[in-house]
């Protein structure tokens, strides 16, 4: 009988420790199995929460964003590597408003684009430009764009 009693302690920890482990793998694999990644093109601005080291320019670096699915929530990371290909940061941020697309998107542009996705690091938020299907994006601060994006209900983002 003192099998069957064991089997009954056991099995409540049991279950609890495989759903932890779960938890934990689902939470740490997000991270490592991005959605998508995109290179910040060489004519963008810089988001204002990258800094650039003393002794660097923009030419000198690099930025990667990749955006993650989490069950509760997505978010993007951006990693600023050097010429060489050193992390010389890397932040992560929530997605809070994701494809808008522009009611009277510019001439020439491809079917569905741009796209744009609002992102906030810390306190700081910045719109993210996709112009077309490619593997490039951009920070934007047009105020048409930012005007369409608070008309649909994304407004609480700035």
């Amino acid at each position: 009988m003192q099998t069957g009693r064991t089997y009954r302690i056991v099995k409540p920890l049991l279950i609890g420790f495989v759903s932890l482990a779960l938890i934990f793998v689902v939470n740490k694999g997000c991270e490592y199995f991005p959605e998508s990644s995109f290179q910040l093109a060489s004519e963008s601005k810089l988001p204002k929460w990258i800094t650039l080291p003393p002794g660097l320019t923009r030419a000198d670096v690099s930025i990667t964003m990749s955006y993650y699915d989490k069950p509760w929530g997505n978010n993007a990371g951006f990693l600023l590597q050097d010429a060489k290909g050193q992390t010389l940061a890397k932040v992560t941020g929530r997605l809070k408003c994701s494809h808008l697309q522009l009611k009277n998107p510019p001439q020439g542009s491809p079917p569905g684009y741009p796209i744009y996705a609002v992102i906030t690091v810390g306190e700081t938020t910045e719109m993210i430009e996709h112009r077309k299907p490619e593997p490039v994006f951009y920070v934007t601060d047009d105020p048409a764009v930012l005007k369409e994006y608070q008309a649909v209900g994304c407004h609480e983002a700035f």
